[in-house]
């Protein structure tokens, strides 16, 4: 049995927003109005955090390197490396050849989503889609377990009584369901899954221990609803899984949103914790990484080090707290404030407002850095808005220095961490990975929002893989994928014939 992943939603992330996280706790400073004479200049600040968090070609090898021998120690026996290396169960991807009504939810933080799609095989594709997002009251998440469930299915029985001539679902048929369930989950097949513990806020009464696969079909039942769970899946394999519809190349997902995570297609052959009577000889399924725990030989700085020290995860999720949209905007202020109290960059005092653990966000530092204004307008009114402060042109260009310091790291280790995986495939499969077209879709705010960021990880890609090769990896956005990709696996793992 094995944990799924665990998806965050956090609302003051919007634009960033995707999956993993951790709550904070702050941790009480004392604002000194009045500094000592004895200052030293901002640049040295900046040159030692460059330094620190340089990514040269030789650390983005190392990063590759560990992390492909990470992903083979993980596939050996539970607890191997840092990486779990989830087996998903998801063993039959979408063709295109799907044909029929499928619908999907998405549970995953304050609000659920819920999504149908009318497939029309090869010639017709997804002929129509809908979708839905409903907010989840308060009282339910610390209610009972039939509560939410109840309230979840309502929702869904509510969705489907507006079905239009678009959709059609034969006569005589069950409705079937992909369900993205982004909390930590012991999957024990493609539909079942064993709810370990909430998070993100909810804290519902007698779930742990059960099959949510269960919980929802049982809920379902007392709506009157004729549908039914054939797909529980990952938010990353679900977006694997939507993007190969449209493209058989697509043989890695990522999300790089507030939280980040990797999965790829992989031989059952090459997952010795796999091999058993039953296991099918040169079959194919899709591996969870869970890459957000790798921390092997990363370029870590004292700012991160203090970051990770005061979270409520000390230790852990290291390559996520560096890459990831949650974190970055937090690196970035804590800098600012050492160079406040030591290099008096905002004058006399502190901001107080700066103090706040979270309060500059990642956004804030991508929507800096877009700034092309003479006198850096756009970055002027952040820092008034977040901090509270009057810059002038030289801190702001200060700030933005900073700001392309964490983002250059932050997307070229991420940059490394997909050539670590598409090594450990090319190393396993004798040579067929690097030498034809492959994609890697990727899916979350991050990446889709912030253009230095992505253009810092295909740098990193195209150095450590060289020109001639790195044109067969295609690196494509997939927005959203993760929905459709769920109702995909629903009809892929359909109980009727396409």
């Amino acid at each position: 049995m094995q944990a799924m992943s665990v998806t965050a939603s956090l609302p003051a992330l919007r634009p960033f927003q995707a999956v993993r996280s951790a709550r904070w706790v702050p941790r009480a400073r004392v604002v000194m109005s009045v500094r000592s004479s004895l200052t030293i200049s901002a640049a040295p600040i900046l040159t030692k955090l460059q330094r620190d968090c340089a990514t040269p070609l030789s650390v983005l090898r190392h990063v590759a390197d560990a992390m492909a021998t990470d992903m083979r120690a993980g596939l050996e026996v539970d607890g191997g490396s840092d990486l779990k290396m989830i087996l998903s169960y998801v063993d039959a991807l979408p063709t295109g050849n799907e044909k029929g009504l499928f619908y999907a939810l998405d549970l995953g933080g304050t609000n659920f989503r819920v999504l149908r799609v009318q497939l029309g095989g090869k010639d017709e594709r997804v002929i129509a889609t809908e979708f839905e997002q409903v907010s989840i009251p308060p009282e339910l998440m610390s209610g009972t377990s039939e509560e939410l469930f109840d309230f979840i299915a309502s929702g869904l029985t509510q969705f489907a009584q507006t079905e239009t001539g678009k959709f059609h679902l034969p006569q005589g048929r069950t409705r079937e369901l992909g369900f993205t369930f982004s909390f930590p989950v012991k999957q024990t097949s493609i539909d079942s899954g064993i709810l370990m513990n909430w998070t993100k806020g909810f804290s519902v009464s007698g779930t742990a221990g059960k099959d949510v696969v269960a919980c929802l079909n049982e809920a379902m039942k007392r709506q009157g609803l004729n549908m039914r769970v054939s797909a529980l899946v990952n938010d990353t394999v679900g977006t694997l899984a939507g993007a190969r519809y449209w493209d058989d190349d697509v043989m890695v997902a990522i999300i790089l949103g507030t939280g980040t995570n990797a999965c790829y297609v992989e031989s059952v052959n090459a997952i010795p914790k796999l091999q058993g009577p039953n296991t099918t000889i040169g079959g194919k399924t899709i591996v969870n990484t869970e890459w957000g725990a790798f921390s092997n030989g990363l370029p870590l700085t004292e700012f991160d080090r203090e970051m990770d020290a005061q979270s409520i995860n000390p230790g852990e999720q290291i390559f996520e707290k560096t890459i990831s949209g949650m974190y970055l905007g937090e690196i970035v202020r804590r800098v600012l404030v050492r160079m406040a109290e030591d290099a008096r960059l905002f004058g006399d005092s502190v901001p107080e407002k700066l103090l706040m653990p979270f309060s500059l966000r990642t956004p804030d530092i991508c929507a800096m850095q877009q700034d092309s204004s003479k006198d850096f307008e756009a970055v002027g009114s952040i820092l008034y808005n977040v901090a509270g402060v009057n810059s002038n042109l030289s801190t702001r260009k200060t700030i933005i220095d900073i700001c392309d310091t964490i983002a250059k790291r932050g997307g070229r280790l991420a940059g490394a961490g997909i050539v670590g995986i598409l090594q450990k495939m090319e190393e396993d499969s004798q040579g067929i990975v690097f030498g034809k077209r492959t994609v890697v879709a990727m899916d979350g705010g991050l990446y889709e929002h912030y253009p230095q960021y992505r253009m810092y990880l295909q740098d990193a890609v195209t150095e450590l893989l060289g020109d001639e090769i790195s044109k067969n990896i295609i690196i494509e956005h997939s927005k959203d994928g993760s929905g459709i990709g769920a109702a995909l696996l629903a009809a892929t793992n359909s109980m009727y014939e396409h």
